[in-house]
């Protein structure tokens, strides 16, 4: 046969391989989102002074697949006015490219279902597209709060989409590819978070803005927009917005943070050790990136939309062109791998610094003298 590739170094014909690689993406994808709905429970939990789940099973451990239960056996409810096939459709439409996405993901340097040439253009265009979902699942809900949440949800995503852009193209500026396992290969001595701090921080910005989680949950605000584009999905519709699509997101984003900055399988230990080494040390460094996505989400106050767009328009995407810029620039003038990206390591540090002072002049507020000042000033005025 012409066509061989090997599961774990079995032969087989290419589309039984496929299909048996995607079958396991797809397993995998729902217990680990399973894993993280429970775990993100207990994590909120615990930084709320409360225990989460208990009741369900030892320790709360089933309350997952008792949620899944009864979403699945919930009555379908949908508005008399709504748009029948776009209200459908979207739920897929919001979920399909954050499945697509998890199938250019290489988990160990052997393993993935596919390896692209181009795959983290493929990844970063694919997983746009589900801002059409949102924007399908608000026009379509005839409600107003859906419909103000899915012009919020596109606002949010296309802005951020370019920071996030960004911040990967300086990456891969540096790795001189566009294969996640070529980036991968080059950061075996050295993560790429060490000489390119700055993209990490605006991606990981971005990323929390994309999975439109605390402090960017502004689409689907429970307090002003009652849920937002999902306000009328109900039982298997919702479920496959919120645990799928969300979480498989979560996931599958941090393993490509964990790819881009962190090293993926490589790092630290190299790529001799073996597949099963390889998926834990991938698996650790997504679990880390999930971590801090729950512990931010848990902590921070939700952004007023103002506050939102202002934050990447003037701050994040400045800083990301600059990145860009000093990387295309180092790059041409220094012909030494090592003392190049020493050079971006420094500079980009010093931009990050200098982000921060930014966004600490922005954010602090008046002292109390000021306050008092400015309150009399205006009564003197008036």
């Amino acid at each position: 046969m012409a066509l061989l590739w090997g599961v774990f170094g079995i032969d087989m014909n290419v589309g039984l391989d496929a299909f048996i690689r995607l079958n396991i993406v797809v397993l995998v994808m729902t217990l680990v989102v399973m894993f993280l709905i429970y775990l993100e429970r207990k994590v909120v939990g615990r930084i709320q002074m409360r225990l989460g789940p208990m009741r369900t099973g030892p320790y709360g451990t089933l309350q997952s697949f008792a949620d899944a239960i009864k979403l699945l056996t919930k009555e379908d409810v949908r508005p008399a006015s709504a748009d029948n096939l776009l209200f459908e459709l979207a739920p897929y439409v919001t979920f399909v490219p954050v499945f697509m996405t998890l199938v250019a993901l290489p988990f160990t340097e052997d393993w993935g279902v596919r390896d692209l040439q181009l795959g983290l253009f493929y990844i970063v265009a694919v997983s746009g597209v589900n801002t059409i979902g949102f924007i399908m699942a608000g026009w379509a809900s005839d409600n107003k709060y859906a419909l103000l949440g899915a012009i919020r949800a596109a606002a949010q995503l296309i802005s951020y989409e370019i920071p996030l852009i960004l911040a990967v193209l300086s990456v891969s500026m540096v790795a001189g590819s566009l294969n996640l396992r070529e980036i991968v290969a080059t950061q075996h001595n050295v993560p790429a978070v060490v000489y390119q701090p700055l993209p990490f921080f605006i991606l990981l910005t971005a990323v929390i803005a994309e999975l439109g989680r605390r402090p960017f949950d502004i689409p689907i605000g429970e307090s002003e927009l009652v849920g937002g584009p999902w306000v009328e999905y109900s039982g298997i519709r919702w479920s496959i917005i919120f645990a799928l699509g969300e979480y498989a997101a979560m996931f599958g984003l941090s393993v490509l943070a964990s790819i881009l900055f962190f090293g993926g399988y490589e790092w630290p230990f190299g790529s001799d050790v073996g597949w099963p080494l390889q998926i834990a040390l991938t698996t650790v460094k997504a679990m880390f990136m999930i971590l801090v996505f729950m512990w931010i989400g848990a902590t921070f106050p939700r952004l007023r939309i103002d506050q939102l767009m202002a934050f990447c328009w003037k701050i994040l995407l400045p800083f990301a062109f600059l990145q860009v810029a000093v990387n295309a620039i180092v790059l041409v003038y220094i012909d030494d791998v090592t003392a190049a990206r020493a050079v971006i390591g420094v500079i980009s540090a010093a931009l990050l610094l200098a982000m921060a002072y930014v966004i600490y002049q922005v954010t602090k507020q008046p002292s109390r003298a000021e306050r008092l000042g400015a309150m009399a000033a205006l009564r003197s005025t008036t």
